[in-house]
């Protein structure tokens, strides 16, 4: 059981944001999020996106403001159970017990949902018998790319995922083939010109216009058969094939959880982004007020406001005094 004062269910910027606004108030958090790493879409599916909305930066890549984020909460050394998905909440007493779906426990008496649109699925290929081989050979996710070392792999995909991944294994694998339905790539442009500088010096196999449409094995995925615009088909063998068409967001298991919902999202009251449910709070993009706007910036201000409320859960006997963090001469010592 990993106890902690604040449960935070997803670890994109408003929950990380959130991190550093109970920090504050000395209040401990931990992460739950079904992504490998934190950042959310910011580190899955748009990592070289620059925004453009976030105060003091002109611009930013997504993936330095989660970098920039983990380090200003690097103080308050919060948990994470990455990779898992929270599916159970349970009241217990005075707390809640949040139950992941690998059966990781957690208890805290404030629980904020900052799961952005949902937690993120695969976008899978439509192949009759592609549930026969995810885990034996068939991964929508590289978790730990150590395993994939010296192994015959092919990637599927067009965007920044995929590209980033085959330059990887590039270097790693036995051999690597990248496959795309289209001749051009929506990834990154540093990224597409290292891919066909590799593709040309023999380091990666690269297919365009082509899809896979078949699997093969033997309990364990062997072999690809790859079709062309022109239906001409060609097999590979292979150990791993990752397709890796992006994630696609849903609510999950916490549309059961007996919060009310509007049009797929959580209804909260703005005094502090609480919910129907005691002691549960909800910000960003996954709840819904008049006038919501699904910006990260105003994720990070409904994270403030909540962070006052739950301090009142988490330390019902004392008064929590707001103060400027310039005051208190930085955050080092808090």
């Amino acid at each position: 059981m990993i106890k902690t004062d604040i449960i935070i269910i997803g670890s994109g910027p408003c929950g990380l944001f959130a991190v550093f606004e109970a920090g504050l108030l000395k209040m401990k958090c931990h992460l739950i999020d079904s992504l490998p790493i934190p950042g959310g879409q910011c580190s899955e599916i748009y990592p070289k996106k620059p925004i453009y909305d976030i105060p003091a930066y002109p611009e930013v890549l997504a993936e330095d403001l989660v970098e920039n984020l983990m380090q200003q909460i690097k103080p308050f050394k919060p948990g994470f159970t990455l990779g898992e998905r929270a599916e159970y909440l349970e009241k217990n007493g005075d707390d809640f017990i949040v139950i992941t779906n690998k059966g990781t426990k957690h208890k805290a008496p404030v629980v904020v949902i900052a799961g952005g649109l949902g937690c993120f699925e695969p976008r899978k290929p439509l192949i009759d018998n592609i549930s026969d081989f995810e885990g034996k050979g068939i991964e929508y996710i590289i978790k730990d790319p150590d395993l994939y070392h010296g192994k015959e792999i092919i990637i599927s995909g067009g965007g920044d995922s995929a590209l980033d991944w085959a330059i990887y294994f590039a270097k790693k694998a036995k051999t690597v083939t990248l496959v795309h339905r289209r001749s051009s790539f929506r990834g990154h442009l540093d990224s597409v010109e290292s891919i066909n500088e590799l593709a040309k010096k023999g380091k990666i196999n690269l297919i365009t216009d082509s899809e896979v449409c078949q699997l093969e094995g033997d309990g364990e995925l062997r072999e690809v058969m790859i079709k062309n615009k022109n239906n001409e088909n060609l097999s590979i063998k292979t150990d791993f094939w990752f397709p890796l068409f992006g994630l696609v967001p849903k609510l999950g298991p916490i549309k059961d959880w007996g919060l009310n919902l509007e049009k797929n999202a959580i209804s909260v009251n703005t005094f502090d982004y609480s919910t129907n449910i005691e002691g549960v709070y909800a910000i960003g993009d996954v709840n819904t007020y008049p006038g919501k706007l699904k910006l990260i910036l105003c994720g990070f201000h409904e994270g403030a406001l909540m962070a006052q409320s739950a301090f009142k859960r988490v330390f019902p006997n004392q008064k929590s005094s707001f103060k400027y963090t310039t005051v208190l001469g930085g955050i080092k010592g808090f």
